[in-house]
């Protein structure tokens, strides 16, 4: 019978805190839910909307394990002393974490790049999609989705390609040294020029860049809008083939 007293209210305990993280749980997703609705239609920049609903999950989250905490009877001030006697051991154990989020805030603050643009980072390079609390997505050209730790993203050189509307393109060409080198110059102008997505300020570039005994090598650089880029590039390549 006291066996049966004692352990009755552990078990209320218990199973009031099963019921107040399943219902928890359930509002916390409502609530998130609730909130990136808000903020898709708000006017707040698309970089900080996935980072804010992240932080805000992450906070309910936290406040409801210290209620589940509280009602299995564990003393909160307790819970929060040991927590911080314990706080160099849980730095340690979480610094991966810990610099994803400082990179995520840094990211954030000196936006090297917006959701949307096309960039290079951390061996990979798509488009982003979000910038998450932890992490940023990135889509690639197949569809793949990347997620690239913060950390290690705000520590690496970022390439951002949609920062300028323009871009350069650049082209290698070998061509058979039997020919006179002022044709292949004029022809490939005239490739470039014709083609209409090719910008005629700053003007095509087109001259020799090296030569051996069999064939001597040109080098073309023009400038396009920066959406026309890879058009251009195959275009071009395609044109210099069948020319030569």
């Amino acid at each position: 019978m006291d066996w049966m007293e004692l352990s009755l209210p552990i078990i209320k305990n218990i199973a009031l805190a099963l019921v107040i993280l399943i219902i928890g749980l359930f509002v916390i997703k409502l609530l998130t839910s609730m909130i990136k609705r808000k903020l898709e239609k708000s006017a707040l920049d698309p970089s900080l909307k996935p980072f804010f609903v992240s932080i805000i999950n992450a906070t309910l989250k936290i406040l409801l394990a210290i209620a589940i905490i509280k009602t299995l009877g564990v003393e909160t001030t307790s819970f929060v002393a040991v927590i911080a006697a314990s706080g160099f051991a849980i730095g340690l154990a979480f610094q991966g974490s810990l610099a994803n989020f400082a990179g995520g805030v840094l990211l954030l603050t000196i936006r090297p790049f917006n959701v949307g643009d096309y960039i290079e980072g951390g061996g990979y390079s798509g488009t982003v999609r979000a910038i998450q609390i932890l992490y940023t997505e990135l889509i690639t050209a197949d569809n793949k989705v990347v997620f690239i730790p913060n950390g290690s993203l705000s520590n690496a050189g970022i390439v951002n390609y949609s920062t300028n509307e323009q871009r350069r393109v650049d082209f290698t060409f070998k061509i058979s040294g039997d020919l006179a080198v002022n044709d292949v110059i004029l022809k490939l102008s005239q490739i470039a020029e014709q083609h209409p997505s090719v910008l005629s300020n700053p003007a095509p570039f087109v001259r020799l860049s090296s030569h051996q005994d069999a064939t001597t090598e040109y080098t073309m650089q023009v400038w396009v809008q920066s959406e026309d880029y890879w058009d251009v590039y195959y275009d071009i390549l395609e044109a210099e083939k069948k020319l030569f």
